[in-house]
């Protein structure tokens, strides 16, 4: 099958309206009701020239012209944009002759394959690099070391020798060229692993807390119920093609930060105890305790449950809010799926920068959107005030870095840090065998483009300890260079404005020899406004920016975070240049070191200032 001939099934597919030909149908219905024509049926089946004595519509009347238009979603064709047009010609699913097609003749993609190539986790990246990028699900971001083998080998025979950790706990692969992509993908499936709906308009990799199942402080191992809802999503294409892209985590109430609060969906686990339900008022009121299906008056048993928020897209300035909504962790998969489909259903399919969940939240609010998800689950939704439930503990910042005491006996985590998330093959294949000889064969991913090998004895700590510093990465860091992430940057995405794994490196070497802090930051570059590497969380965040001359820059947000220092950055200064931002930040990090009150955070010390005072205190 020719690349042409794969292109060309939408010819005889039905299409929109005309501007015309809607006017010319308006027109003709308004004629016939002025007419005074009318047929109907009574209740006896009989026709009736009367309106009035008619079962009935009138149906001599022309059918309008917005229902008899093919629609897609709810939505006519004639306002859909070019996307959901691609998508209702041919399910992007279906794209496997395009693949073969454009692989046999060593072709790149025009825009529209381009578009449905990433329903398969295949991202054209020019002009950045002629070739292909390919991002891999890891559910609930547990990888075996075979299956970490496997990659390192695949970039190294078909790539660019390179692994990077990504935002969402999974890793991507760089510069395959077209004729490889067929065998990229047969390979992926091979190792076990999948890439289809890593991304574009799906449901991306579903994340958990990296060290669910062995953290001591943990509630709940969340991995059965995020590996769950990957399943069903791979099982079910309706859950593919949504309006736009749409991330799922689960928090297990644990030490580590997870990120689910950036999430479209945050699964919280909770413990409600008598002492917590005591909080509230007895006998409960509707208004404290409320199920959406069936009123009830009595509070739930004591034990472990999800708290479900919702609407989380930092990038636009929101974190998921609670929704008050309290279920069994049996029930996650289910809500999640009906969450979904309403979102499906009901998300905007004409303007893309209004086509997340975050806005038909606000175009509905909460209630309506939760009224909808109960009409599709055969349980009720329950809600239970937040002061129901235990609070949550505090999770440790930089905790995801160095050895960590186990649930299980005698056993430990390491957590390893990767500079700027970028792994050489050489490296993957080494974390792999150091898990397989000294762990259980099991490795974790964080969203904070790190690694942790779990089940270590304790005999063998220092070992695997000693053999991260010689592999090049870390378990330990400064607390102003241990928490810097970047995104691909402008050497691997056509929309970043900046080299920002570089500029990072160069800033975590920086760093790590000029300053010394007393608690720990994050610090974020991303290279666009997308905010891949979410900027506006880091206590201090870079945001890439093209400068008139052509060189790299970047805007300077401060102040952001997650978790318990949940909070949007504010801009702080513009048109920055990369050769600045080393010496800046060491500036504004001694800055709080000299200017903080006894034991206070970065994010507390830069929120108790307005923009201005900051401003006028890093410019002296």
């Amino acid at each position: 099958m020719s690349v042409a001939s794969a292109t060309a099934s939408s010819a005889s597919l039905p299409q929109p309206f005309t501007p015309g030909q809607k006017e010319y149908l308006a027109g003709f219905m308004a004629g016939v009701a002025a007419s005074g024509v009318f047929v109907g049926t009574t209740s006896t089946g009989q026709l009736t020239a009367s309106a009035s004595a008619s079962t009935t519509p009138n149906l001599a009347a022309p059918v309008a012209a917005s229902a008899s238009e093919p629609t897609f979603h709810g939505t006519p064709l004639g306002d859909l944009c070019k996307e959901e047009r691609w998508k209702y010609e041919e399910n992007p699913l279906d794209a496997w002759e395009r693949l073969l097609a454009h692989a046999d003749a060593d072709q790149a993609p025009d825009p529209e394959n381009l578009y449905r190539f990433k329903f398969h986790g295949l991202f054209y990246v020019a002009p950045a690099q002629d070739s292909f990028m390919l991002r891999i699900r890891v559910p609930a971001c547990e990888i075996t070391a075979a299956q970490c083998h496997g990659l390192a080998q695949l970039a190294t025979n078909l790539g660019n020798g390179f692994v990077d950790l990504t935002t969402r706990g999974n890793f991507q692969i760089r510069e395959f060229k077209p004729r490889s992509i067929v065998q990229v993908l047969t390979r992926i499936q091979e190792l076990g692993l999948a890439s289809r709906g890593a991304g574009c308009d799906n449901v991306r990799n579903v994340t958990a807390s990296p060290n669910s199942g062995f953290d001591p402080a943990e509630l709940i191992d969340v991995r059965p119920f995020a590996k769950g809802i990957h399943h069903y999503i791979l099982n079910h294409r309706d859950l593919y093609g949504l309006p736009r892209k749409f991330n799922i985590a689960f928090d297990n109430g644990g030490s580590l930060s997870a990120a689910v609060d950036t999430n479209d969906i945050g699964f919280f686990a909770t413990r409600v105890t008598a002492a917590s339900l005591s909080n509230l008022k007895s006998p409960l009121s509707a208004s404290e305790l409320s199920a959406l299906s069936s009123p009830r008056s009595t509070p739930p048993a004591a034990g472990v449950y999800f708290r479900i928020h919702l609407g989380g897209i930092t990038g636009h300035g929101d974190f998921a809010r609670d929704t008050g909504l309290l279920i069994q962790p049996a029930e996650a998969v289910a809500v999640s799926a009906a969450m979904l489909r309403v979102f499906a259903e009901n998300g905007d399919r004409t303007n893309r920068k209004k086509a997340r969940l975050k806005y038909l939240l606000e175009k509905w609010g909460v209630d309506k959107f939760l009224a909808e998800t109960q009409k599709k689950l055969a349980f009720p939704l329950v809600r239970l005030p937040l002061a129901a439930c235990e609070p949550r503990r505090p999770v440790i910042k930089h905790g995801w870095l160095g050895p960590a005491r186990q649930s299980q006996r005698g056993l430990n985590s390491l957590g390893i840090g990767v500079p700027v998330g970028r792994l050489s093959s050489k490296q993957l294949h080494t974390l792999a065998d150091l898990a397989t000889h000294f762990g259980t064969g099991e490795l974790r991913l964080t969203v904070w483009q790190s690694v942790i090998i779990p089940h270590v004895a304790d005999a063998f700590v220092e070992t695997v300890k000693r053999s991260v510093v010689r592999l090049g990465c870390f378990y330990e860091a400064s607390l102003a260079a241990g928490g810097i992430i970047a995104c691909t940057g402008r050497r691997g995405c056509k929309f970043a404005a900046a080299d920002t794994k570089a500029q990072g490196l160069s800033l975590l070497q920086h760093l790590g020899q000029h300053t010394t802090l007393t608690s720990p930051v994050n610090i974020h570059f991303t290279g666009c406004p997308n905010s891949c590497a979410q900027h506006y969380c880091g206590d201090l965040g870079f945001v890439g920016h093209q400068l008139p001359d052509g060189a790299d820059g970047y805007h300077l947000v401060l102040g952001g975070g997650m978790d318990q220092e949940q909070g949007i950055a504010r801009e702080l200064f513009r048109g920055l240049r990369a050769t600045e931002i080393n010496a800046l930040s060491e500036k504004i990090l001694i800055t709080y070191e000299a200017q903080k009150k006894r034991g206070e955070s970065f994010v507390t010390w830069a929120r108790r200032h307005s923009v201005k005072e900051l401003q006028e205190i890093l410019s002296q």
